[in-house]
């Protein structure tokens, strides 16, 4: 073994196993594990009596919403904070979408400047754009695209066409990469908005009744089927219902490349126990659904679920104020409270948390984005590591590190902390400061390893 740099001791969480013992760090990756006489070294680290994860790979942020490009430097610094050590960032930034070779090389230089933890990154096409872009985008090492059936914006957010849809199925079929789609049917929901606009609803309940269950679950089942006709992976990115997770289940059975992903505020929260004292605090698209969290839960712990993600957005707490629901904006901060959150409640449903967090947060997206050296305490992987400590802990966003300031998770109690947070070796957070520089992330391009 060479030199060893540091040595942590803890209860290890391994793929398939979970132990105490310690994981030795060696020239930013991790050199070996084991359960006694852990090798010498130039420092130690007691971490006995909290949990050793891989650190996580958070597989939708939106970092560029409000601030663009810089927006990488808070957004990346809330992640280390969070135990998060790789971003998968969405393509939807200010000022234009990730669509091109020329905008894949702007990020990668905004990275190289901004991040604190390393990215990687989707890319997208606009509508009337064709396929040329893809193979450019391919050799720049984007891990995924991306596209949506619904449009929020004509220019950072647009809607793509069935034609354009199988275009670009088509031109990604012959590679490991995902095509995600934001699943929502344009038709079904702007027509059941001008009724709930007319009607005079406005809170909560009437986000999710304007955006009904038909809505996501036609444009889930319209997209898996292109993406089976044209031998592709097809993965819905944020699926609020376990019966998408049933359509993206029967897709995978019959041998198609099909995969669904939800995300943790779907996992926590529910409008009927929630929506009074959060209202739009907790308007995201798709929305969370009354009495859908039990029946995701179960496709969590049966295995449906291919990984969960925060889907941070970095709007301020000021785009949620509005008279209307309608009006207020969509999304929510998460980068700090994904780890945490999703341990809590695996325990809370008698699950082997450590191991389905690892799985869920980090190994699993690791797979599914081609970062093989990410996501797994395995020697040879990359030294991206988070302490994670038992112990009451009251989330307050007024400490997060995103700019932002505000969650729906304020005054939520959860049973673990992130406690440290090691970037490629390196102390990255010692549960009360951030220790890594901006442009100290790395862009992390896809590598050949695919999900099927």
């Amino acid at each position: 073994m060479n030199a060893v740099d540091e040595v942590i001791l803890g209860t290890v969480v391994a793929p398939d196993r979970t132990f105490e013992g310690w994981v030795a760090i060696a020239n930013g990756r991790i050199a070996a594990l084991g359960v006694d006489n852990p090798p010498g070294c130039e420092r130690l680290f007691d971490a006995r009596g909290s949990y050793v994860l891989p650190g996580v790979v958070d597989g939708q942020t939106h970092a560029g919403s409000r601030l663009g490009l810089p927006g990488l430097a808070p957004t990346t610094c809330s992640a280390i904070a969070g135990g998060v050590t790789t971003i998968v960032d969405m393509p939807y930034d200010h000022p234009r979408p990730l669509n091109d070779r020329k905008t894949l090389a702007e990020k990668v230089a905004a990275i190289e400047t901004h991040a604190f933890c390393d990215v990687a990154l989707y890319g997208t096409i606009m509508p009337g754009q064709d396929v040329s872009e893809v193979p450019p985008l391919l050799e720049g090492g984007v891990a995924a695209f991306k596209i949506s059936s619904f449009e929020s914006s004509p220019t950072r957010f647009p809607r793509i066409p069935a034609d354009t849809m199988l275009d670009l199925f088509e031109a990604l079929a012959p590679t490991a990469l995902p095509l995600g789609l934001h699943n929502e049917d344009q038709e079904i929901i702007r027509a059941r908005l001008a009724a709930a606009k007319t009607r005079g609803d406005n809170g909560i309940d009437a986000h999710s009744e304007s955006r009904p269950p038909a809505a996501e679950l036609t444009a889930t089942a319209a997209f898996l089927e292109l993406g089976a006709s044209a031998g592709a992976h097809a993965h819905i990115v944020h699926l609020s219902l376990a019966r998408g997770f049933q359509l993206v289940e029967h897709y995978r059975r019959d041998g198609f490349r099909a995969t669904g992903e939800t995300c943790v505020h779907y996992l926590w929260f529910d409008p009927q126990e929630h929506g009074a004292e959060l209202g739009a605090k907790m308007k995201v698209n798709p929305p969370i659904r009354p009495g859908q969290r039990e029946a995701l839960w179960a496709a969590v712990a049966a295995g449906s679920v291919a990984f969960v993600s925060s889907d941070h957005s970095s709007w301020p707490i000021d785009n949620k104020f509005a008279p209307s629901i309608f009006e207020a904006g969509a999304g929510v901060p998460g980068l700090e409270t994904l780890l945490p959150a999703f341990f809590t409640a695996a325990q809370a449903r008698g699950l082997d948390a450590a191991q389905i967090t690892a799985a869920q947060l980090s190994e699993r997206p690791a797979r599914f984005f081609g970062l093989s050296r990410k996501g797994r305490i395995l020697p040879g992987a990359d030294a991206d590591l988070t302490i994670l400590t038992p112990g009451d802990h009251v989330w307050n966003s007024a400490e997060a590190h995103d700019g932002l300031n505000w969650s729906p998770f304020d005054g939520h109690r959860f049973s673990v902390r992130v406690s440290r947070t090691y970037l490629a070796g390196a102390l990255a957070w010692d549960g009360a400061l951030v220790h890594t520089k901006p442009g100290q992330g790395r862009y992390v391009p896809r590598g050949d390893a695919g999900w099927f």
